[in-house]
């Protein structure tokens, strides 16, 4: 190690070009990062779920040019605590119900925490083999939970994007790469697959949205009737997409019954668990998803209903040999990496190489609180997004737009007796979600169905409670009765 990068460095060395930190600025440094992230964790309930700022006046306080001197540590970690990390959506807010939010561990932070100061790239066995070992571990215990055979395996990704693409492309080469491919998914699927489908070579004319019936399942008839027409026209079909937990609704295709139908017609079936995979850990969220066990591949997002920090997805795949055989590479500058049989290379899985460690923030979070822990926590999930239908339900204000299947809450603002035309309703809902923006800590989304404009609300944080949830409803029930009187006065 350099002079300046050692322990006996001066606590005030400023070399030009040097960038080094002794061990007491390093320690400051870092401690004065923890109190400040610890602080967040601490003030976060008080707080609003969402806070946003126009770009104008972000580009005013942040457009600049790169100091050509450096400027003190506890400054700069100070003006990015103050003026760039509060403008976001705070998914860990126990009133953040929009999109699909999640709530890290401490422990799953401090996890990347280590695994940025260890600074290993778990690309090969030679390279990272703790890691490696550790990430192996982990997805056997993702194998277990879903139910997959032994020789089932996976890896850690990005996200539910990247898992996507690698699994489209292990059907791909399952398939025998034909030039005519397509793919079929639920008119109700999340973009990432069918980005993921253009990005290994379908046609975006070739990606089939399937329609849903009136519970947003995939249609079986209207997928049997896809796929035998595309044969009759001489295309390709290679895969289903089906969905395990839809982000609009919550909604779980008919996983057994598109498991045979695969098998009979030779299909990949790839199951984008990303949001609800993980309820396998409940006995409910396991009779929810029978069947998931009979996919060739499945996708999840530990940074969501497993409360992990952002990036932590992962793909599993019934057979591992069809990721190796989609993915495996040997360039002469990897050759010292081969190291004996059964030490795996998880680069020969999917597309990247350079991989940070993203196993390492599960297992410290499980070794830390336990399994019996994580199933309460999303137990805890289920049931009070069930008792949020049954207050949309009872409620006189407010109307249940589908059933409630995992975490997922679709509602809108209809009083009883008003009998309001659906431009009035559209308009009234619309008024209430920008109320929920400015007037309200909690931060909720809004999605269409069926071309319908709905309120949404995803409970899935493992700090939200019963008054979060109520209280919200509640904001929505006293804005949308207000937005009806206003337009009567208007009117």
């Amino acid at each position: 190690m350099p002079e300046d990068c050692g322990p006996e460095a001066a606590p005030d060395a400023q070399v030009a070009g040097d960038l080094c930190m002794s061990r007491e600025q390093m320690l400051d440094l870092g401690q004065k990062a923890l109190e400040l992230v610890v602080g967040r964790f601490e003030n976060l309930p008080g707080e609003n779920a969402w806070e946003g700022e126009f770009r104008q006046v972000l580009k005013d306080q942040l457009f600049e040019d790169p100091p050509e001197d450096g400027r003190p540590a506890a400054e700069v970690i100070e003006r990015a605590a103050r003026e760039v990390l509060p403008f976001t959506l705070r998914n860990d807010h126990p009133r953040s119900f929009g999109f699909i939010p999640s709530s890290p561990t401490w422990p799953g932070v401090v996890a990347d925490l280590m695994a940025a100061g260890y600074h290993v790239n778990q690309c090969t066995w030679l390279v990272a083999s703790g890691p490696s070992q550790l990430e192996l571990v982990v997805i056997d215990w993702m194998r277990r939970w879903l139910g997959y055979p032994e020789g089932a395996g996976g890896l850690f990704t990005s996200g539910g994007s990247a898992a996507s693409v690698d699994a489209f492309v292990a059907a791909r080469e399952a398939a025998g790469h034909p030039e005519r491919a397509t793919v079929y998914m639920s008119d109700q699927s999340h973009s990432a697959l069918s980005r993921a489908a253009m990005i290994v070579g379908v046609r975006r004319d070739r990606i089939r949205m399937v329609p849903s019936d009136t519970s947003f399942r995939m249609d079986m008839d209207a997928l049997a009737r896809a796929v035998a027409d595309d044969r009759d026209a001489g295309l390709g079909p290679i895969a289903v997409a089906a969905n395990a937990g839809t982000t609009g609704t919550g909604a779980i295709d008919r996983l057994e019954e598109l498991a045979d139908f695969c098998a009979a017609e030779g299909l990949w079936l790839h199951v984008d668990a990303a949001y609800g995979g993980f309820a396998v850990v409940t006995e409910q969220g396991k009779r929810l998803l029978r069947g998931i066990e009979r996919a060739d591949s499945i996708g999840l997002d530990a940074h969501k209903w497993f409360f992990q920090p952002y990036e932590a997805g992962c793909l599993l795949v019934k057979d591992e040999e069809t990721l190796k055989d989609a993915f495996a590479v040997r360039p002469d500058i990897l050759q010292d990496t081969v190291w004996g049989a059964n030490h795996p290379n998880f680069s020969n899985l999917g597309l990247q190489l350079s991989r940070s460690v993203r196993a390492l923030k599960v297992w410290m979070s499980i070794q830390t609180f336990g399994m019996a822990a994580f199933r309460r926590a999303v137990s805890n999930g289920m049931e009070l997004s069930a008792r949020a239908e049954d207050y949309v339900r009872e409620s006189p204000v407010l109307e249940a737009m589908c059933a409630v299947t995992l975490g997922v809450v679709c509602f809108r603002v209809n009083p009883a007796g008003e009998d309001l035309d659906e431009e009035v309703l559209d308009k009234v809902n619309r008024t209430v979600l920008a109320r929920m923006f400015w007037d309200d800590p909690a931060f909720m989304s809004s999605t269409l169905l069926r071309g319908t404009f709905v309120l949404r609300m995803c409970i899935i944080n493992h700090t939200t409670t019963w008054d979060d949830v109520r209280e919200t409803l509640e904001a929505v029930e006293r804005f949308g009765s207000e937005a009806v009187r206003a337009g009567k006065r208007s009117g």
